[in-house]
């Protein structure tokens, strides 16, 4: 019997391939010391698999934007050091507030010298946040996928799948 599989082979000379066993403990390894940074009180670190986010808070919206740039240079140091570079173009800043005056809601955040694009919403561990924590596009998106889940599961079935209603 002749087996017809293909072989992949890359050569790696940093990092970790994504899917490999030892993924999980390299990332849980380094993003422990990431996690472990001295941050301001103010500043909230929270990793999950490859995934971070920065909660940054203060009472401006400009104090807001220049602590967020402190607390990133710490990271792009850490990342600088640990040979780490992370995707600018991934990455997004949202400016979370309820507040209602009229001012520039527009904040200026630089990841790799570069200004990251300011989103109004964003999906983060498959739960869509929006800038002002109402949850009206997640409830929207998870009723779709359910409806399709729904109808996926029902095309199959027919009028002569189930009980039979005449005896």
């Amino acid at each position: 019997m002749a087996t017809n599989s293909k072989r992949m082979e890359k050569e790696l000379n940093r990092g970790c391939p994504q899917g490999s066993c030892s993924a999980p403990g390299y990332w849980n390894l380094q993003y422990n010391f990431l996690l472990k940074i001295k941050y301001m009180d103010r500043t909230k670190v929270v990793a999950y698999a490859d995934d971070v986010i920065m909660a940054t808070r203060s009472e401006s919206i400009r104090a807001v934007e220049n602590y967020t740039n402190v607390e990133l240079s710490k990271i792009k140091g850490w990342a600088k050091k640990n040979k780490i570079k992370f995707n600018d173009t991934k990455s997004k800043v949202m400016l979370v507030s309820r507040r209602k005056r009229k001012e520039n809601k527009n904040i200026t955040v630089y990841l790799n010298n570069k200004p990251l694009e300011q989103v109004t919403q964003k999906k983060y561990l498959g739960i869509i946040l929006n800038h002002k924590f109402r949850f009206n596009e997640h409830i929207t998106y998870a009723a779709e996928n359910s409806a399709k889940l729904i109808h996926s599961v029902s095309k199959p079935s027919k009028l002569t799948w189930g009980l039979n209603m005449k005896r």
